[in-house]
């Protein structure tokens, strides 16, 4: 089959197209990076350099595809967050209609039911929305939880002051998804692609509370009384700033840690069934997190 997945070489992708072009498969990856072109034709792939931003360029990439895979690439220095997200989502359903796409997956996020409150997730709401809207696409959203990953911007905050924190309760309920476990069911679906209609799917490694993983940590780097600290929104935003971010998007990933901890950005989940798919538990990652802290 042809596939043509979007994503250059991130850490969901790469895994995916090694997958793929290992099981025969003819593969092109979007990248709008011409330095990546190098790496992604070394893994087997053929590299289509441009940028998801336009439309023209992914119809034509698209074009004869049997299968897309979708992602929204990170943007940040976008003037209103949600909205870039949407677009973006918007423009893979032109191209994919215009080349005559049939089968798409596409990556979205826990919480992305939600029309709003979510911060980038309400985005993510939308392209789920642009994508169910195209008649005759079989789609299938994968929806995992908050990436372990994002525990890592901790690593510094553990160095320099000696604590875990953002504006996440200590007991925040937190479904949780581990990079590779993601990538293994994007594959499997790109692998056998007969999903019907327009449908979802949580990709979720563990649950766990960020007071949970602090212990976990904690204990693996030595540092057994490691406390979590709940921070304000405001303490949120102005220390994503002082880290470099951008106000749009360090408000963004505050109200998303807000919709964490009132629930409600999760109760979708929760609601139906609690489904933990994933390999990579709590344990597992804690020692992973441990190798990186150790190793900066």
């Amino acid at each position: 089959m042809k596939y043509v997945l979007t994503g250059s070489t991130g850490n969901i992708t790469k895994p995916i197209t090694i997958k793929l072009v290992e099981s025969g498969h003819d593969v092109s990856v979007i990248t709008s990076s011409e330095a990546k072109k190098q790496e992604i034709e070394s893994l087997g792939a053929r590299a289509l350099v441009g940028t998801v931003e336009d439309r023209e360029f992914l119809s034509n990439s698209f074009s004869g595809a049997d299968v897309v895979y979708t992602m929204v690439p990170p943007k940040w220095d976008p003037k209103n967050w949600k909205e870039y997200i949407g677009s973006i989502g918007a423009n893979y359903a032109s191209a994919i209609k215009k080349a005559g796409v049939k089968k798409v997956v596409n990556l979205s996020s826990v919480g992305a039911d939600l029309d709003s409150g979510c911060g980038p997730v309400s985005g993510l709401h939308k392209v789920e929305e642009e994508l169910n809207a195209l008649p005759d696409v079989d789609v299938k959203h994968l929806r995992p939880g908050y990436f372990y990953n994002n525990l890592l911007a901790n690593v510094g905050m553990i160095k320099g002051m000696n604590i875990m924190g953002s504006n996440l309760k200590s007991d925040s309920q937190l479904p949780v998804a581990e990079i590779s476990d993601i990538a293994d069911r994007a594959a499997s679906f790109l692998l056998d692609p007969s999903f019907t209609g327009k449908s979802f799917e949580y990709i979720i490694s563990d649950i766990i509370t960020p007071g949970g993983i602090t212990r976990l940590i904690g204990k693996e780097i030595g540092k057994p009384e490691l406390p979590w600290v709940e921070f304000t929104d405001e303490q949120s935003i102005e220390g994503m700033k002082q880290a470099g971010l951008s106000e749009e998007v360090a408000r963004n990933y505050t109200e998303m840690g807000s919709a964490i901890r009132s629930g409600k950005m999760m109760s979708h989940f929760f609601n139906n069934g609690k489904p933990v798919s994933g390999k990579v538990k709590a344990e597992e990652f804690a020692k992973r997190f441990a190798s990186i802290y150790r190793a900066s």
